[in-house]
This record gives structure tokens, sequence and C-alpha cells, in this order.
């Protein structure tokens, strides 16, 4: 029985926050029942494809999916149940913002069998919490994580660090109160400007201050590494911390570089057929996703194969986040091809990866270097 996990992504936002360039819109009003619809028609559309897969996981993404109502949530994932092979260890996550009126969600969420939340708290004082555009005050996100921790046995949060003015001793103590907070897994992501967003524009007029300089962005990386192994959370990906078991089975498919779909509009996929590998994607923008799939339009999605350089490119810069590494065999096996023996022995040299047992793994060094080295590796 082939694998398969399942993104669901909902589009939606109260506001759009001045970082993000995810696919995410500020609408006045939803028709949930509508969308509903919707989700269940595609996710039958994949089961016909897909008829005899085991679901190893389910993600709720966004946008901001903690908007979707509590039946949206019950009858999506009653559709999954329906029509393939679900084991009894499934993750089930769902992304939520922390105000209290998505956080009242939480105990039907539960019910619903979501049974892994993922906060995105973005930081613990006020100040900051509204240059970042959230809508949530500090005292709302301690307390929508007191609420989703009695009522799921899995819940993390993310943070954002390099914020305008931060200091690296204002960022320890943030970072240490959010670990004594921890339910045993954190997401922490370094401030990054993209081109598409309200942070891009200022910051390409020389109007966003304060942001910290390359030899600072390093020393927050570092310090974030250093408290969070002396409080016993690995980072099993570069921006991603857990105690030993809580990793997020779901972006482990990713990163490992196994099948998944992508349900929702801009959702990508990568799926397995006779041995040749394919990508999905569907339309970004809302309302074309919804028109075309009230109309069965399902011709009008992406889905092309993938050659063997890219699908082995591909894991290659989604493995190399990781702290196990990437295979070698694996990626031979793929590529049909070997890595370029002269550019992996250049990189042992400078010490920035090692190569043990067919494991390829970045150095401590080396993980500052990712990108680089995964340029390296591509060459």
């Amino acid at each position: 029985m082939s694998q398969l996990s399942i993104y669901i992504h909902w589009p939606f936002c109260e506001a759009k926050c001045p970082y993000c360039d995810f696919n995410s819109h500020v609408r006045k009003s939803i028709n949930q029942e509508e969308w509903t619809k919707s989700y269940i028609s595609s996710l039958k559309y994949w089961a016909q494809k897909f008829p005899k897969s085991k679901i190893n996981s389910i993600f709720f993404g966004g946008g901001t999916p903690s908007l979707m109502s509590d039946r949206a949530i019950n009858e999506i994932l009653s559709t999954i149940y329906k029509h393939w092979s679900i084991p009894s260890d499934i993750e089930i996550s769902l992304e939520a913002n922390p105000t209290s009126s998505e956080s009242k969600k939480f105990k039907s969420y539960s019910a619903s069998g979501i049974n892994r939340l993922s906060l995105g708290v973005q930081a613990l004082n006020d100040k900051d919490l509204k240059k970042l555009g959230r809508l949530h005050t500090a005292k709302e996100a301690r307390n929508a994580f007191d609420i989703a921790s009695c009522n799921f046995n899995r819940v993390s949060f993310d943070l954002i660090y390099g914020r305008q003015y931060q200091t690296l001793k204002n960022w320890e103590s943030e970072l240490l109160d959010a670990i004594k907070m921890t339910m045993g897994h954190l997401s922490l992501y370094q401030l990054t400007i993209e081109d598409n967003t309200r942070f891009g524009q200022l910051f390409s007029k020389g109007k966003l201050r304060g942001l910290p300089e390359d030899v600072s962005s390093v020393e927050f990386f570092n310090l974030t590494q250093k408290v969070c192994e002396a409080n016993d959370l690995h980072a099993y990906e570069i921006s991603n911390h857990c105690k030993k078991g809580q990793e997020c089975k779901h972006n482990l498919t990713y990163w490992r570089g196994k099948p998944f779909l992508g349900v929702g509009p801009g959702a990508h996929g990568r799926v397995d057929i006779n041995k040749k590998r394919y990508m999905t994607e569907a339309p970004s923008n809302p309302e074309l996703w919804l028109n075309q799939v009230q109309n069965s339009e399902f011709k009008n999605f992406k889905f092309e194969q993938i050659s063997h350089t890219a699908h082995a490119e591909e894991y290659i810069m989604m493995s190399l986040r990781l702290k196990e590494g990437m295979n070698i065999n694996h990626y031979t096996n793929l590529a049909k091809d070997e890595l370029p023996n002269d550019k992996v022995k250049q990189l042992i040299i400078e010490k920035l990866i090692t190569l043990e047992n067919n494991i390829l793994k970045t150095t401590k060094t080396g993980k500052l270097l990712t990108n680089y080295i995964i340029r390296q590796l591509l060459c």
C-alpha cells in the first residue's frame, strides 16, 4: 500500500502580516459551507487517483485555518477517513492564531480529530507583536497556549527572532521564557524580508530600520541553537527544535522527500505514479480555485512529471535542512547519477559537511551556509 500525507491550505486571514509572503488573502465574508463542499470535492478527486493509499499525516495550514468552522474541519476529516486507510497513530495538525475568538474553538477541533496544534505566537511582548502586524496580545498568546495544552497532547508554537531593534539579551530572555512554556516543540524563524511584502517595500525604501546586520544574524542563530540544546530541544531541522519523539511527522514528509497531496488554493503536491515523481499545483487565487473545483475543472490544475535530476535536486535542498542529513544511496537512486565528487571533497576540507556511512550532513559551521552547500552540490 502506497503512503501519502495530505496538506489542506486555507487561504484566508483576518489581516495580512507585513512579513508574510504566503498565499494568504483577506476577505470581508467567506461562505464556509461553499468552501467546505469544494474541499470535499477536491479530496474525492484525489481519492479516485490514489484510492489505495495509507495517510500518514494531515496538516491544515494557511492562511489561518483556525478561522475555519468546526463543521468544516469535521467534514473534511470525515471525508479523508472515508476514502483512505488511516492508521491509529496518525498525526493531524492545525495552525492557529492565539486570539481569544479562535482559542474558543480548540476543544471542538480536538473532538473532530485534530491532535496537534501549532500556534502562531511570533513574539511574547505586545510592542513587537504590533510591529509584526499580529492581532493578538502577549497575554492572549499565553492564555491560548494554556487552553491548547488542556485540549491537545502536542502543542507547538512559532517565534520570530532578529526583529527590529531586538538585542541578543532580550531574545535570550524571551526564548528561555518560551522554553518554560513549551510542551516539547518550538519553531524558531529568523525574520526574513521578502520582496512581495509590506516589510519588503519598506526595506527597499530604507524605511525598515533596526534590523540586525549579517554578523548579528549569525549571533542570533548561534544563540538560538545554544539555548535550545542546553534545554534538551534538539534542532532536528534548521528552524525546528524539539524533545525526542516530538518531531512534526508531516513536515518530515517534505524534508525527506516523501509524497504528499496538496489541497486548496495555491497548494503544491508531490506524488508518485509507476515510480515516477509528479508535481501538482492548484490555482493560487481563492475565487479561481473555488470556481474550477465547483465546475470539476481539475484538468486546469498543474500535473507535471518531474525529471530524475529535478527530483534528486529537491531531495538535496530539503534533506540538508535536517539534522539526520541526506542518504547518498537514495540520492543516487533518484538522480541516476552521483554527486560531484570534487565538490564533496572540497566541502569536507572546508569542514562544512561530513560524510559517514553514506550519510551526508552539514557541520555546525555548515548549517549557517546551507544554501552555499546546496549550490555547490548542484553544480
